[in-house]
Parts: structure tokens; sequence; C-alpha cells
């Protein structure tokens, strides 16, 4: 049995990678602040065991809790390998720095950056002593290395997140059992989160024009499509430990 942990689960590119994963010999940990029924009705008739853990990745005093019950679901003796992908994420504020308050920049950070972080870690300590197949993918993003007016927020807590899964893949070098990580950029999908970007004012994101003619021109990449490819990824025996890179690149 192979066991995933994902975040953002319940839509966009989240729902895509976990429909690429079901499988009878799969078990996945969906974390989201809603269920996806149809997601349930496809893996039960696919006879792949699901669970949905409803939370709010900006409560980030409680991923501890919540990685704990997470893995009581888990047999260890019987994992062939275990997974998590940091997917969940924001892209508010949109804007200008000047302009972003306290709330939003905080909010934006717990969940693209802090939630993320303390995931890791809980899930490094919980397979600590398993010598299973344990891997780590982060969702990044081109934002991550080139600046955008009006992602200011994104931007760098995106970069800041490759650069915590580089960490990790120097401290795992020296441990019996480590832990694998990547960071993977997915390309530009269609998503709410796209929908959010056409949205703003120029004055907030004068790259606006650029994303609302990657939708009416059909460039957005369905999150299913996105999904089967990080997903493929993932279980890849190639899989690039320790780097930072995009998917359109091996796809």
């Amino acid at each position: 049995m192979r066991y995933f942990i994902i975040t953002g689960a319940s839509k966009g590119l989240g729902e895509g990678i976990a429909m690429a994963l079901l499988d009878e010999d799969h078990h996945l940990f969906c974390i989201s602040r809603n269920e996806n029924r149809d997601l349930v009705k496809l893996a039960s008739a696919r006879n792949c065991p699901i669970e949905f853990h409803l939370f709010d990745l900006a409560k980030t005093r409680d991923i501890d809790s919540l990685v704990k019950q997470i893995f009581t679901g888990i047999d260890k003796s019987k994992a062939e390998g275990i997974y998590l992908i940091n997917n969940a994420g924001i892209i508010d504020p949109v804007k200008r720095v000047e302009d972003c308050n306290s709330d939003e920049v905080n909010l934006h950070i717990s969940i693209n950056l802090t939630a993320p972080m303390l995931l890791c870690s809980a899930f490094i300590k919980h397979t600590a002593d398993m010598s299973t197949e344990k891997r780590i993918l982060n969702i990044s993003s081109g934002a991550a290395s080139n600046p955008y007016y009006g992602w200011s927020c994104y931007c760098t807590g995106k970069s800041g997140l490759e650069m915590f899964g580089r960490c990790i893949s120097e401290e795992q070098k020296s441990e019996e059992y480590p832990v694998q990580t990547i960071s993977v950029a997915p390309g530009v999908i269609d998503t709410g989160m796209q929908k959010i970007i056409r949205g703003t004012s120029e004055r907030d994101f004068i790259h606006r024009e650029k994303f609302v003619d990657l939708k009416e021109s059909g460039q957005l990449v369905p999150p299913s499509l996105a999904g089967k490819r990080l997903a493929s990824l993932l279980l890849s025996p190639k899989f690039p430990d320790g780097q930072s890179i995009d998917i359109r690149d091996t796809y």
C-alpha cells in the first residue's frame, strides 16, 4: 500500500493530482476545507481508500495534531511508500506592496509557506523510522525565481518554499532512511486562482491581460492533465531529489 497526503485536494490542481492517484493499492488522505464528494465516489468505484480531513491550513498551531491524526490511519508495516504533496495555496493579495495590509500578508504566508513547512516537519518526524520510499513534492511556481508586479507575497512564499525544500534535502543526506524532496512549477493551470488573477485591476497587476489571453486562447492546462504529470513524477524512479524543476521541461 502506498499512502498519499495531499493538501488542497478538493478542487483545482489538488483534485487533479488526487484523481491521478486513485488506485486500489493507494490510500489518500486529503486535507482541505471542504470535501469533494465526486472524488469520494470515484475513489469508491476504483476501490481506493480515501479520507478527507477538513482543516484550515491558516490554523498552523494545529498542524502537528492533524498529522498525528492522519498517521493513526497508516499501517507502517504495510507501507510500500509514503508521500506528502504540498499543493494548497492562495494568490491573494494581488496588489502593490504598499497596499497590502498585515492581515493579508500574515494569512498568505501562513497558508503558502508556514503550513507546508510545518507539514514537512511533522511528516519527517513521523516517518523517521521507516525504511520505505518517502517523498515530499512541493508545488512551486515560476514566480519563485521571477519577480512579478503585484505578486510580492506570492513570489516570496514560493521562493521560500523552494529554499526550504533544498534545506530538507541537505539535512536528509546523512539519514539512514532519508526523505526525498523536490519543488515543481506545474505550469499555468486552469484553476480558480487564474480566475482571481484575471479579475484584478491593471494597477494591482499590470500583467493581467497576458493571463486573460492565456485563457481566451486555450493555453491553460487542465488540472486533470497537470495532475497526471505530477503524479507520474512523484512515483518516477528518476525522482530528482533536492531540485526545483518546471514540469514543462519534463513533459
